[in-house]
């Protein structure tokens, strides 16, 4: 099994920077890509960006040229670094990863994962 642990949300000014962490723990063989999605108030959650093992990337329009994501296997943490923040960053910010294709171990169900999330905030 997996656990994803967000870390790092807070208050911040628009036009700071934050940076999250996201933390997994147990059978990370299991686990491939991982991404950032957010989620606000009356909103449908939304992708922000992923990154595959080999770390290639892709970003939402609204993270593009903000917004880094990047993972170190090693550690097996993913973070995102976040600049210029925009009061419309304000969300609950989750951690993903898919399932690993090419885990064949008994260890490994095929799921995906989610952490339970991190509030970022971001004031006028």
């Amino acid at each position: 099994h997996v656990q994803l642990v967000e870390s790092g949300g807070g208050l911040v000014q628009a036009g700071g920077s934050l940076r999250l962490s996201c933390a997994a723990s147990g059978d990370t063989i299991c686990i491939s890509a991982m991404g950032w999605y957010r989620q606000a108030p009356g909103k449908e959650r939304e992708l922000v960006a992923v990154v595959s093992s080999a770390g290639r990337t892709n970003y939402s329009n609204s993270a593009k040229g903000r917004f880094t994501i990047s993972r170190d296997n090693a550690k097996s943490t993913l973070y995102l670094e976040m600049n210029s923040l925009k009061p419309d960053d304000t969300a609950v910010y989750y951690c993903h990863a898919d399932p690993n294709p090419w885990a064949t171990t008994v260890l490994c169900s095929g799921q995906d994962y989610w952490g339970k999330g991190t509030l970022v905030t971001v004031s006028s």
